[in-house]
């Protein structure tokens, strides 16, 4: 039996005899092209053993960071759920399309499109450097006819990402607002932030009060009153009704107190199915195999870096002082007679870069480097369930550069 058998049979040994657990997942699970079948195949490991619904078992998706989770949760996502859409209808009398909009990779595929994308405003975040395949990526967004980027801090997409007229609105970060704020965490808690340190200019201002604005000046008279939403205790009011789950934001500001929300977690074996219970879902094994001379690549991020954000090259969890890096099997190394730094170029269909060696614990065949430089690398291929991209299993070349 191979060391990768024995240690998949421990594994499965400790997984038999344990009373309870909690299977918890992030990134390295979803970002495949079979992302959903891998969350389907823990979920049925913990129903097989009876982990869900009962005290220290259960299942733990590890979400977005601060509001990832919770922009998500007020409707910034491709498709608003039923209860949402019906409740905006009732409220505001706005009708929310029956059709889903676009995905981000279905956005910037827009965008390539000769005309596709006149206006892109873009909150937070660097949509150029967390998108794959970067030099498609820069192309797109740059042409679009005008971007508009609130932004907390300069990024690369505020360069390459530029569409032919393009705005950099400053905002202010959450540590700097001058209302109180508040966050969704990845464990479904919202908790009230008050701000902190003062704003470097006067004339910052929040990232509410400049899109209050903006769709206040754009906008035609309807009967949402965008004014009133630069106040945020009204723009928590108005989530409150709208978005279920979330009824308890309207009290927060008086409260102070985090809330849970609602319809989220579960203390009971029982499911949203007729019969409520749960169901097994078939996974197919993954069809992904590296062809003759091709090696298994991942992106992955260091200890000092959050999202696209480097703060520091260190990586103090694998030891390495720069990016610049290939990381990969002892046993590949020596067959292939690469020795620490010597100089390779990794290649596929969508791109390439060069890199210096450096061996670490992977399995053989498999090579990881840091997101997000390796985008170059990374195709325009999604999980064709959740419309993830695939950031882990994309097939490589390595080619030693020589001295």
């Amino acid at each position: 039996m191979t060391s990768h058998r024995r240690k998949i049979a421990a594994a499965v040994a400790r997984l038999a005899a344990a009373r309870r657990g909690i299977v918890a997942w992030a990134m390295g699970v979803t970002q495949h092209a079979h992302g959903v079948d891998n969350v389907h195949a823990l979920v049925n490991l913990a129903l097989a053993r009876g982990w869900v619904g009962r005290p220290g078992a259960g299942l733990l998706p590890i979400r977005g960071h601060s509001n990832v989770q919770g922009v998500g949760s007020v409707g910034v996502a491709p498709a608003l759920k039923t209860a949402f859409a019906r409740r905006l209808a009732e409220l505001y009398g706005v009708p929310v399309p029956a059709t889903p909009g676009m995905h981000t990779l279905a956005s910037v595929e827009a965008a390539a499109a000769a005309g596709g994308v006149d206006v892109a405003l873009c909150l937070g975040g660097n949509l150029f450097a967390a998108s794959p395949d970067r030099t498609f990526t820069a192309r797109a967004l740059q042409a679009i006819g005008t971007t508009i980027y609130v932004s907390t801090k300069l990024n690369e997409s505020h360069v390459h990402g530029r569409g032919r007229t393009t705005l950099v609105l400053p905002a202010l970060a959450r540590d700097e607002e001058r209302q109180c704020t508040t966050q969704e965490s990845m464990f479904n808690f919202v908790r009230v932030s008050d701000g902190g340190a003062p704003a470097a200019s006067d004339e910052m201002r929040s990232e509410v009060d400049i899109l209050a604005g903006l769709a206040q000046r754009v906008l035609p008279a309807g009967p949402v009153d965008f004014g009133a939403f630069r106040d945020h205790a009204a723009l928590r009011a108005a989530i409150a009704r709208v978005v279920p789950g979330y009824e308890a934001i309207a009290e927060v500001d008086r409260t102070r107190r985090e809330f849970a929300v609602a319809g989220r977690t579960f203390h009971t074996p029982a499911f949203a199915t007729p019969d409520g219970r749960a169901r097994f879902v078939p996974t197919p094994p993954s069809t992904f195999a590296p062809g003759p001379g091709e090696f298994r690549l991942m992106t992955l991020r260091s200890e000092g870096q959050f999202n696209t954000v480097v703060y520091e090259d260190a990586d103090v969890y694998r030891g390495n002082e720069r990016r610049d890096v290939v990381m990969m099997n002892a046993a590949d190394a020596r067959r292939l007679g690469l020795a620490r730094d010597a100089r390779v170029r990794l290649e596929n269909a969508t791109g390439a870069m060069d890199a210096l060696v450096r061996v670490a614990p992977l399995p053989p065949g498999n090579l990881a480097v840091y997101y997000p430089e390796g985008n170059v690398l990374v195709p325009r291929t999604i999980d064709a369930a959740s419309a993830t991209p695939v950031f882990k299993s994309v097939a490589v070349r390595l080619r030693p550069l020589g001295a």
